[in-house]
Formats: C-alpha cells, sequence, structure tokens
C-alpha cells in the first residue's frame, strides 16, 4: 500500500513510518524537521524494511508544499490508499493569556492544514478500491472527556478534527473511502510532555504506533466515521 502520514519527524509519527515500512508498505513520511526525516530513512534502512520510507520536509500549511507533495507521490507510486493525519501542535497557556496568533497557529496546524491535505491528494486515491483517512485527535477533543487547564485551543482543534471526521465519512463514502479517527490518550511525546509536564503518559510511541498503523490498514473495512477514543488512564 502507498501511505501518507504527517507529522513524521518525531514520536507517534516516526514511529509509525517505522513499523508502516516494516510490513512492506511505501511510506511518505511528512514533516518541517528534515534532520528527523532523514533520521527515519536511515533508520529504515538499517533495520531492513520490506517497505520503502520518502521523506518530504515541509508545512503541510503551505500550499505550495501540498503541490509538491501530491506531484512527488504521483511521480513515485501514483496513487495513496491510506492518509494518516497526525501532525499536530500545542501551545499550553491558560485561556486569558491565549493570542490571536496562539489560536491561528494551533487551528493552522490541526484543523486547517489537515483539511488542506485531503483536499489535495484526495485525487491520488485509487479508484475502485477501499481507501481510508485516519485522523489522530485527542482525548481532549473527545466529547464528555475531562478537559485540563491550559488547552483550550488543543482541544477545541481536535474537536474540530472529531467533527471533520463525521462529516467526510458521509461525504467520501461512494467514492470508497473511510474516514476515521482516533482520540489518543496518553503518549510519551514531545507534545504529552508540554501538555503534561512532569507526568509519566501510561503508553509509548512504538505501542501506539503499532495500534494506528494496524487500524489505518485494516479499519476500514469495519469502521466509517468512527470517533474511537484510545485511553486508559487521566490524562
Amino acid at each position: 500500500m502507498n501511505i501518507v502520514i504527517t507529522g513524521a519527524s518525531a514520536g507517534i509519527g516516526y514511529q509509525c513510518a517505522l513499523y508502516l515500512a516494516s510490513l512492506g508498505h511505501h511510506v511518505f513520511a511528512v514533516a518541517r524537521r528534515k534532520e528527523n526525516l532523514v533520521k527515519l530513512e536511515q533508520e529504515a534502512r538499517g533495520k531492513n524494511s520490506k517497505g520503502a520510507i520518502h521523506i518530504l520536509a515541509g508545512d503541510i500549511s503551505d500550499e505550495n508544499f501540498l503541490e509538491k507533495l501530491s506531484k512527488e507521490i504521483k511521480s513515485k507510486c501514483g496513487s495513496v490508499h491510506i492518509l494518516i493525519n497526525n501532525a499536530g501542535s500545542l501551545v499550553n497557556k491558560p485561556f486569558e493569556e491565549l493570542s490571536n496568533e496562539d489560536w491561528k497557529e494551533v487551528y493552522n496546524t490541526n484543523v486547517f492544514a489537515v483539511a488542506s491535505t485531503i483536499r489535495k491528494l484526495l485525487p491520488l486515491f485509487e479508484t475502485g478500491t477501499l481507501n481510508h483517512i485516519l485522523n489522530i485527535s485527542s482525548m481532549g477533543g473527545f466529547q464528555g472527556s475531562i478537559k485540563f487547564k491550559g488547552l483550550s485551543a488543543y482541544s477545541s482543534s481536535k474537536a474540530a478534527l472529531v467533527g471533520i471526521t463525521e462529516c467526510l465519512a458521509e461525504e467520501f463514502k461512494d467514492r470508497k473511502i473511510a474516514v476515521n479517527c482516533m482520540c489518543l490518550g496518553s503518549v510519551q511525546t514531545e507534545m504529552f510532555v508540554a501538555a503534561f509536564p512532569g507526568y509519566t503518559a501510561s503508553s509509548s510511541p512504538e505501542k501506539t504506533a503499532k495500534l494506528i498503523g494496524d487500524f489505518a490498514i485494516e479499519g476500514a473495512a469495519f469502521f466509517n466515521g468512527k470517533i474511537i477514543p484510545v485511553s486508559n488512564t487521566t490524562p
């Protein structure tokens, strides 16, 4: 399969790219930090992965970069089967200290860039087969979950991603594209440390990446428009 993963330069996205490449898939690893993507590519080669990792460094909120991404995928593989929207941005501040720029920064990455990425790659999804768009949200964006101080911009943006998932699942079902969302609980990543200083997460990026990778491959056959909470602790 041809799989696109955003936010692949660290944490869950990095480990997910490694895992899917080890299964023999063609993985397009997308992120802003090129040095980390180079490390990812080298690590996959060192592990003699059955598949291949193609790295593309850039900002998914930049339409010009998304155009470049689309052309690169089309030239190398011709189509996309799975898109994992994993890239995220977090600002941890009390509500009254959040500036308009803070809100724009978080929503640009967590909402608008996701919509732009889907729109740009939509023509590349292979016709005649069941495809999958998997959005990675947070328990902070899951309705009815406990919310935490300082994360209003982040959590509300992740709630928006939940809503987008439900809308697109209906809109794309006739195209044979399933759209689902996993709302992750605590995973020991840079973002978790920024959100909850001093806490130890209940899961590692490696374990969570395997769960995401397996669901990305198999989940479209069983789920569409589903919002799946993935958490056994608070936070």
